[in-house]
Order: C-alpha cells, then structure tokens, then sequence
C-alpha cells in the first residue's frame, strides 16, 4: 500500500459501536476503514500497518497509507471501544503493538510490550477491553497484557503460560500456539495449539490478569488445530485443523469451558494437505466458510441441527494465492481474503439467503497481505 502516513480514516461516529434502539443521527458513510497486516522483514513485504478503505456498496478498496514503525505486523485486533487497534509483532522475540485511532486523525503508535515469546501470531481483546491476549507460535505459549482504560495503551504483562504437555504431535518439535479467544459467554479463554494437537481452556482472574488453567482437549494425533469459531449459540464451536486437512465440530460446555470435539469432516478440496486456515460463520449461525491455503479456495458450509452440524456445499477459487486470513465486513455483504503469497486482497460478495459468495472486481494489489481487518 502507498507509503504516506496521515490520511484521516474515519470518525468517533464511525468507530463507536451502534447500541440497540438506537437510531443514527446521519445515513450510514459509504466508505470504510480497512487495515492490512503484512510481513516488514520478508523481501517484497510493507513497511507497517497498511492503512485504506472500502466502499460499502461496491467493496473496492483503496490505498490511503501506512503507520511505519510496527514490526512483521501478520494479525490485527480491535478494541471493543473503536478507539486502539493492536498489532502482533510476529518476530523471534514477540511483542504486542498498540495504535491509537484518534477521531479524524491518522493512526499513531502508542508503544510494544513483550509477549515473553517468540513468533506472535494471533491476539484479541478480551470483551471488556481490559486485556490484550496473544499466542506465542514458535514458543508454544499464550500472554496477557493489562490495556489502559483512557489510552488504550498497553502494560507490562501480568502472565505468560507455555503448553507444556500433553507432548507434542507427529512432525512436531514443540508446542505451537495459533489462537487465543474468548468464549461466548465470557467465561473462559481457549487456546488452540498446532504443535500439541490441543485446545487449552482458561479462566481468567479479571482483576490480576492471570490465567488458571481449567481443562484442555485433544484432537487426533497430527490433526494440527490451527483456528476454533464459535457457533452463535455458545454451544459449538468449529476448528479449522491445518495438517491433516479437516474441520471439526466441537461441543462447548460453558460451565466446564471443555471442548468436545467431534469427528474430522472433509474441507472438499481433494487429496493431500491444503492447509486450511482459517473457518467464520455467520451472526445467524446459517453458514460457515474455510480458507484453503493450498487448494487456494474459500469452501462453503450449510450450519445445521442448531450448529451441531456442518454440511458441505462448495468450494470456490479464492482469486490469489494462499489465502492466510479471511474476515466478514462488520454487516457481512462483503467477506475478504488476504492472499500472501500473490500480494492480493480479494473480495466477495455475501449472498445473505443462500450463503454463496461471488469474486467483485479485480484483487486489490498489497505488499504481502496476512491479515485484512475491515470495519
């Protein structure tokens, strides 16, 4: 994306989130803030967090500028409020990035923190936007980090946990933690470990910021979990398993915070390992959509039985090259992909009723993309 900084992306009215009942003073702004993370260390990759736009009636995006000075930014979160957008920085000694959204006003850094592990690739804020929560890849480990109520910055962090057992999986050298989330219900955090073949679930004191470990699943050995969705019910969750190419649904126990996972279905995209991605389903819990990294495909699931099954419709060419990350617009018309290795950013629109999903326009050209966070 272009390297200038400065372009005012949206405003407070923008960011807010809309509270029931409410009705809006304006009509909804038909452009749309966007970020894009990317690699800064590989050769051909950007120089920080891609900053630009979409329309939302047609999906184009376009280029508006980069917030320089964030390292191997590969996945973008954002705080409940709007107002701070956090920053992975997937490097050997792993840290967290925050950015100020100021009303009106470009983007700035507010500052890193430690994550206490190596390869960073994945962080959410925990729903009442006083915790950053991140998962150390090559480390095998998940952080927390306190975030200031006023600045939204970040403070020294108050826990790291390594998945020390069970032992690693077929292939595997160490534990691989790729995801940390928080249920539904707010009760427990999950942590989803390639390298362990396991969910971890937490509990988290919400005044300390430390995690107690409550109960862990595992998948069969080599499954390789890689990224868990929840079903809008609270009660399944699916997860995307990279290595032996699968999707699986899993019970969720909201006492317990146990994952129940179910048997391996298929990802419809042939023999050999595709490496899927990432798996969304929709606010109503009617479809589900897998990014297929090696098959270059989004394949397209029907949610049935009340989310306890997932029955497979089609899979569909992605329009880029190894799809890493995908996201829904927050009315989800459009849904988004960010192809790493072809430096694309396609966009499809949602067909509401059916679930299909339809390539507009040409990719969108951006510097390695690897996470695409359109708001």
């Amino acid at each position: 994306m272009a390297a200038a900084v400065g372009t005012a992306l949206f405003t407070a009215e923008d960011a807010a989130p809309v509270q029931a009942g409410h009705r809006p003073r304006h009509r909804p702004r038909t452009t749309r803030p966007l970020f894009l993370g990317t690699y800064t260390s590989k050769e051909g990759g950007g120089t920080g967090v891609g900053l630009g736009t979409y329309d939302a009636t047609t999906g184009r995006i376009t280029a508006t500028g980069v917030v320089a000075g964030v390292a191997d930014p590969s996945y973008l979160a954002l705080a409940p409020n709007g107002r701070t957008l956090y920053a992975v920085d997937e490097r050997e000694e792993g840290a967290v990035t925050a950015l100020a959204l100021p009303p009106g006003g470009p983007p700035r850094v507010l500052g890193s923190r430690s994550t206490g592990g190596a390869g960073p690739c994945h962080l959410s804020v925990h729903p009442s936007g006083r915790w950053l929560l991140s998962a150390n890849y090559l480390s095998g480990s998940v952080a927390v980090h306190p975030i200031d109520p006023g600045s939204g910055a970040l403070g020294p962090r108050t826990d790291l946990l390594v998945h020390s057992s069970p032992p690693p999986g077929p292939g595997q050298d160490g534990p691989h933690a790729h995801q940390i989330i928080t249920s539904p219900d707010g009760a427990h955090l999950l942590a989803v470990d390639l390298g362990n073949d396991t969910v971890y679930s937490y509990r988290l004191d919400p005044s300390a910021g430390k995690l107690t470990p409550v109960s862990y699943a595992t998948l069969r050995p080599g499954a390789g979990p890689r990224h868990l969705t929840f079903h809008p019910s609270g009660t399944f969750a699916y997860l995307a398993n990279e290595v032996d190419n699968t999707v699986v649904v899993c019970g969720y126990d909201p006492d317990s915070g146990r994952l129940a996972p179910g048997e391996p279905q298929s990802t419809g995209t042939g023999q050999g390992t595709s490496f899927p991605a990432q798996i969304l389903v929709t606010r109503e819990g009617r479809f589900a959509y897998l990014a297929n990294r090696g098959h270059n495909s989004l394949t397209r699931y029907a949610v049935e039985a009340g989310g306890a099954r997932l029955r497979l419709l089609d899979t569909v060419p992605v329009g880029g090259d190894f799809p890493r990350q995908i996201a829904f617009s927050p009315d989800q018309r459009w849904l988004f992909a960010a192809n790493q290795k072809s430096g694309s950013v396609t966009v499809f629109a949602v067909d509401a009723r059916t679930g299909a999903v339809n390539q507009v326009g040409e990719p969108f050209a951006a510097p390695i993309p690897v996470c695409v966070l359109p708001l």
